[in-house]
């Protein structure tokens, strides 16, 4: 009597994780992550940052041979750190990859019910939890893979290393100095990690670089206090008026940026290739305003090849309370995500120049002293860009998308600039997730599909012919 036996090599790995994720041991690991409540921007929270890589990360990773160490930051405003390594042998590629366990505040209040931040609930094709899909789901998709692996091949075939980190949902503080202190320990031939969205939830994507974000206020300040519309308006100059206007001159009526300095110059001919045909409109997000943003771009351009402004809040007055005065002062904090080919440093001292010569001496510029992240990218063309593109489309039996830099941001400049890698990310969300805001969510589909396409990448990094 014939007896099935366990399917081997790489469809072995696949077929490894598939089961994992079909046997609901996906959804009951993820569901124990979601449970700490490890919100960054809340200092009350800081004891669960520790606890999580303590309790849920390092015992796994020792388990699966990782040798681990977990490292205070020495920005005090920072969580901890813990790098792991597996190390099969010297001649072997290595490989470095990265996770983040710390969240956006958890606004239990302002989820639908019955669901909860800190509950990972199942609701149809969509597994709900604060961390589902940044970054717990994402970096709990990769350690599973590469379990997977194990599993059916008895070793890697590569050393592996995971930096995880506390503090990306506040810039990722202490991160660029551990890095510079820790740099012979963190090396590494390349860096391959998850995070951010797929550009379609049924398709893979690949991106290998990201916009930068530097935020900055703009205020008006005329006088102390507000006084009566009635007794002195048409007298009292008004200062969301003048902010208004301002901020007028920065974009045009569409959004089409009017700094020159912002405007940059690197959006070349490979770039333009690479972004050619790839879609952006559709999927569960926000319908897209075809008529805004720069007018001679195509949509992709735009969002992954440009510099984009924005307003992110503004107030005068007192608008949950209105009242018939003329307030004194006016603020408004904005944004200016950038790519590769925009001068950092010149940012801030072009809008003041900007703004003078418009006649808006008088609009104060605060900066906020530092760049939240910078502009990383990466030839779409490069060795390893092309060796991991192969490896999902053999899993997928189509290709992935190629951005050659997210819309959004991470810490890239830290793995491209300090430790001077190659940058592969290849996320597990797509981007209607709601991450940062209630009712964050992961698609089931989109995280079996993870699990097999990173099972299938650690395995072809081990059976040999990389970059």
């Amino acid at each position: 009597m014939e007896t099935d036996k366990p399917v081997q090599g790489r469809d072995g790995a696949i077929a490894k994780a598939s089961e994992y994720f079909e046997s609901g041991a996906y959804f009951a690991e993820l569901a124990d992550l979601v449970t700490y409540p490890t919100e960054s921007q809340n200092p009350a929270r800081k004891a669960e940052l520790s606890r999580y890589l303590n309790s849920a990360i390092l015992p796994r990773l020792e388990a699966a041979g990782f040798h681990c160490e977990i490292f205070e930051n020495s920005d005090p405003r920072g969580g901890p750190f813990l790098i792991a390594e597996r190390r099969e042998g010297d001649g072997l590629p290595t490989v470095l990859s990265y996770g983040h366990g710390d969240v956006v505040h958890g606004q239990a209040d302002q989820w639908r019910a019955p669901l909860r931040p800190f509950e990972l609930t199942e609701d149809g094709a969509r597994f709900y939890g604060r961390g589902a899909a940044d970054n717990k789901g994402q970096h709990l998709i990769n350690i599973a893979a590469v379990e997977a692996v194990l599993a059916v091949r008895g070793a890697l075939g590569f050393n592996l290393k995971f930096i995880f980190e506390m503090s990306e949902e506040v810039g990722s503080t202490g991160l660029p100095a551990f890095f510079r202190a820790h740099k012979a320990r963190l090396a590494a031939d390349v860096l391959i990690a998850s995070d951010g969205p797929r550009l379609q939830p049924d398709t893979a994507t690949m991106f290998m670089g990201t916009r930068g974000a530097m935020n900055f206020d703009l205020v008006v300040d005329l006088r102390k206090g507000a006084h009566h519309s009635g007794n002195w308006g048409g007298l009292l100059a008004d200062p969301a008026m003048i902010l208004a206007q301002a901020l007028a001159v920065i974009t045009d009526v569409r959004g089409q940026i009017k700094v020159p300095e912002w405007r940059p110059n690197s959006l070349t001919d490979t770039v333009r290739t690479a972004l050619r045909d790839l879609p952006v409109a559709g999927g569960d997000g926000p319908a897209i305003d075809t008529d805004w943003g720069e007018a001679d771009l195509t949509l992709a351009e735009r969002v992954y090849g440009w510099n984009s402004f924005a307003v992110l809040a503004m107030k005068s007055g007192l608008p949950e309370a209105p009242v018939n005065a003329i307030s004194g002062h006016a603020r408004a904090t904005c944004q200016l995500r950038f790519v590769v080919g925009t001068d950092v440093g010149d940012i801030i001292p072009a809008l003041r120049r900007h703004l003078a010569k418009h006649g808006f001496d008088g609009v104060e510029v605060i900066d906020s002293g530092e760049v939240e992240f910078a502009a990383t990218r990466l030839d779409p063309d490069h060795p390893w860009v092309r060796f991991v593109a192969a490896s999902l489309t053999r899993t997928a039996g189509k290709p992935p998308h190629i951005l050659p830099n997210l819309a959004g941001s991470l810490p890239n400049d830290c793995f491209s600039n300090i430790l001077g890698l190659p940058t592969i990310w290849v996320p597990h969300s797509y981007r209607g997730c709601s991450q940062h805001a209630p009712n964050e969510h992961v698609l089931k589909s989109v995280c079996l599909d993870g699990l097999r396409m990173m099972a299938g990448v650690f395995w072809d990094v081990g059976a040999g012919g990389t970059p």
